[in-house]
């Protein structure tokens, strides 16, 4: 940055360097905005266009000293900024938005609270949710802190660490939502009352349950409808994360919490015994049981996220761009945004899902609407592990006023999709079935922690029709799966400019195939061949000319890479005998070891976390290439243990679920240096890493 000679100036003039940075920030934002306007009215090619070209995200300066790792977020009436954090505190931010010359200002309203993970403001109160209760928090003689803390409601714990709470989320009538996160004793447990479960609590204390289901209920909001939806991250019976439309009555999928149905006032009547462990997909297992609700839309882990947390309508009215009506849902782990567009079909919701902006400092925990249409996003990773390097953050995602050429939304056909575009499309690339790829695919629903990408299958595109407006294409697709996930792909489209989509893949969950006409193929260009599915790449990942084609062994057996079993020319046995674990964070809890050249090595990989991890032995430096090859495996990576078929990779495990081990043996290189091991699941190999020293 050339700011060196203005900072000394400012300096000498007697300016604060606390009000400098962020003038220096805003005036950089201000800068990127202008270019990206004149860049747009130039025509530039999106083809060059990147997601920040589009939406700009602005650091909020946080002063030195306050550990902002947010928990939650709410707007007072007045425009401040409130702000809960798992340390504790609330803060209020005046001037979140850096008008002027002036910079925002903190004061810390409250503190002492446990590991406050949501916040809302009411009629000149903040209501928090802590792990054990509701608390109101009022300011009586404003001062700026808050005077009364008011018990609204409190629930028991068991004490375990994974018992977070989340909410509190008001409906119309001003009762308030909570959700309660399970425990974790090497898989989810509902050790305490409600554990598992979406509860409403009325202004008066009263508190009666809504769902059950839940594993790890982190976000949840309303659509435009106004109606509640959740998200779910990755675990045991999760196979991938996921939002779902939740009602009164519902059971969403972790058994756990059916521990408590018999009780007084439940809606739930189903018990743990009644859902089955047999690893078939999930919406074959629901179709048999009553109150059982499948996701409305799945994210695909690793491919949208590892880690859902925030769900936020758009209600912006255009003020963010074209999306007016849809949702964004935050990822915690890959410090990402999604963008999902829903729809109902035969009474049921379901829809698509895009990735939208990535790029986050930390991980994304929370996001509120700013009255300006902006979008201030609240990030932690402590403990937890993200993409973003910082600990905590806050920044704020700001429309630069151009419109992205994207897939808008996607509906269900009788006979496929049709595709709604934000700019008008090339005829001639639309109506050409090669511009499109499509395959369906679906997770195993059991016990263990995640699942693999099951039954995938590739689908023939028949026929392509573009509306007179150019904005739709119907695409006739054969072989669609109720209750499947599908992948669509139009990377060969371009707008009438020709220009590339900026996310050309998106993921729909066909929950129910409409009624209606179907198209007439006579009358079509004759079908596209089915394409081979081991060529898609996950669209997100960074290319690397480094890797080679991403074809992986299978993950079962041993491999000259996986060998799981002592050589049977190991007649004194191992050299050497390594153990190296997990601990939170994203770390291996040894992280640097030696080893000779050339030795015999044992090494015992426990996973100790409550994420799935592997361990990757790979070249000196290759660590982060390795992972992002392991990226672009697409859906066939959980397959393949995110293992690329590269020389980069010596050695390695498989996934390992949490609370379980795997011994490999391997020879030594010969050649000293720092290799390195690394865990090559989506978004670790960023943070997950360790150095193994061969040494002569």
């Amino acid at each position: 940055m050339r700011f060196t000679g203005l900072r000394l100036w400012l300096f000498r003039a007697g300016f604060d360097r606390n009000i400098f940075l962020p003038l220096v920030l805003l005036a950089v934002y201000l800068l990127n905005v202008s270019n990206a306007l004149a860049q747009g009215a130039a025509g530039d090619p999106a083809s060059s266009a990147k997601e920040q070209d589009y939406y700009t995200i602005v650091d909020v300066p946080i002063p030195d000293g306050i550990e902002l790792e947010v928990g939650g977020m709410a707007f007072t009436s007045d425009g401040r900024l409130g702000v809960s954090t798992r340390r504790g505190e609330i803060w209020v931010i005046e001037n979140p938005y850096m008008e002027g010359t002036r910079i925002p200002k903190f004061t810390r309203f409250a503190y002492g609270l446990h590991e406050p993970l949501g916040l809302a403001y009411r009629q000149g109160s903040f209501y928090a949710t802590q792990r054990s209760e509701i608390t109101k928090l009022t300011d009586l003689n404003v001062d700026g802190k808050a005077d009364a803390y008011e018990t609204i409601v409190s629930w028991p714990l068991a004490g375990n660490y994974h018992e977070y709470s989340y909410g509190p989320l008001f409906t119309p009538e001003g009762d308030m939502l909570v959700t309660l996160n399970l425990g974790w004793i090497g898989h989810g447990a509902s050790q305490s009352k409600w554990r598992g479960w979406m509860m409403k609590v009325s202004p008066d204390g009263k508190m009666v349950p809504i769902a059950t289901g839940m594993r790890s209920p982190a976000g949840f909001g309303y659509n435009a409808e106004g109606d509640v939806f959740y998200g779910e991250n990755q675990g045991d019976w999760v196979g991938s994360g996921r939002i779902t439309h939740v009602e009164v009555g519902d059971f969403v999928g972790n058994p756990e919490g059916l521990r408590w149905s018999h009780l007084e006032g439940s809606p739930v009547k189903l018990t743990m015994n009644d859902i089955p462990d047999t690893g078939d997909p999930m919406h074959k297992v629901a179709a048999d049981i009553p109150g059982f609700k499948t996701p409305s839309v799945w994210l695909p882990h690793g491919l949208m996220g590892i880690s859902t947390s925030d769900i936020l309508v758009d209600k912006s009215g255009g003020n963010f761009g074209p999306f007016t009506g849809q949702l964004f849902v935050g990822d915690q782990g890959h410090s990402k945004i999604f963008r999902v567009a829903l729809e109902k079909v035969n009474g049921v919701y379901q829809g698509v899902a895009f990735p939208f902006r990535e790029g986050f400092s930390s991980g994304i925990l929370r996001m509120v609407w700013g009255n300006d249409g902006s979008m201030f996003v609240g990030m932690t990773s402590r403990g937890w592990g993200s993409t973003g390097k910082a600990p905590f953050g806050l920044q704020r995602l700001m429309w630069t006023g151009r419109t992205p050429f994207e897939i808008k939304t996607v509906k269900a056909q009788p006979d496929g999709f049709e595709l709604e575009f934000t700019m008008p499309i090339d005829k001639s690339k639309a109506e050409d079935l090669a511009s499109y790829k499509a395959s369906s695919f679906t997770y195993k629903y059991h016990h263990n922690y995640g699942s693999p990408v099951i039954e995938l299958e590739e689908l023939a595109i028949k026929g392509a029709i573009v509306s007179e407006d150019r904005l739709r294409v119907r695409l006739v697709v054969d072989g669609l799966k109720q209750g499947y996930i599908h992948e669509i792909s139009a990377e060969g489209i371009q707008s009438d400019k020709g220009t590339g989509l900026l996310h050309a893949v998106g993921y729909y969950t066909l929950n129910q195939i409409p009624a209606g006409e179907k198209i007439n193929l006579s009358s079509l260009v004759k079908a596209a061949p089915p394409l081979d599915h081991s060529s898609h790449q996950q669209h997100q990942a960074a290319a690397t000319s480094k890797m080679p084609p991403n074809a992986a062994p299978p993950s079962g057996g041993n491999s000259a890479k996986r060998v799981t079993s002592m050589p049977s020319t190991w007649s004194d046995g191992p050299d050497q005998t390594l153990i190296i674990g997990t601990k939170p964070g994203l770390k291996y809890d040894v992280e640097n070891l030696e080893i000779k050249a050339g030795s015999k090595v044992k090494l015992t990989f426990n996973n100790d976390d409550d994420m799935l991890h592997n361990l990757v032995i790979v070249k000196p430096g290759m660590a982060v290439p390795v992972g992002e090859a392991a990226l672009k495996m697409g859906l066939e990576g959980s397959q393949k243990n995110y293992i690329p078929n590269s020389d980069e990779v010596l050695f390695h495990t498989n996934i390992l679920s949490p609370e379980s081990t795997e011994t490999i043996y391997f020879e030594a290189p010969t050649v000293p240096g720092d290799y390195m091991y690394v865990c090559t699941f989506p978004g670790h190999a960023y943070v997950m890493q360790g150095i193994m020293k061969v040494v002569r």
